[in-house]
């Protein structure tokens, strides 16, 4: 029972920084998927795939919808841009061991932290800092 409580605590919280960030979910998933429940970087990763699919697309997307803040062009040929390389991605996901992928995937997170880092000391065009 206290696995189950535990998931959908993970999925609630995750959502909540989805939509108050616009972050991937699989960020904040797989860490927790490895390290709170167990799983190997595969499961990790093949397990936040599937539940992206409705809840990300749809519960997000809804407000930002209503808002008029989607392109709607630029979304769909992303969109099958990320079907297709999401495809090939996976096929090569599978043949890299756990151990190598779980590095990969912590030296992107560190990669991102940095650039996010280094945008945010930089003043903002046109702001009061600037």
């Amino acid at each position: 029972m206290f696995h189950v409580v535990l998931v959908v605590l993970l999925g609630l919280s995750v959502g909540v920084l989805v939509g108050l960030m616009g972050i991937g979910g699989g960020i904040l998933m797989v860490p927790a998927f490895v390290y709170l429940l167990g799983m190997d970087q595969h499961m990790a990763q093949g397990t936040s795939l599937l539940i992206m699919l409705p809840p990300l697309g749809l519960g997000g997307l809804y407000h930002y919808w209503r808002h008029r803040q989607v392109d709607l062009y630029a979304g769909l040929l992303c969109a099958a841009g990320f079907l297709v390389g999401g495809y090939f991605g996976s096929v090569l996901a599978i043949h890299v061991s756990s151990k190598l992928l779980g590095g990969m995937f912590g030296l992107f997170m560190i990669f991102s932290a940095v650039m996010l880092w280094r945008q945010a000391k930089k003043p903002a065009v046109g702001s009061a800092d600037a």
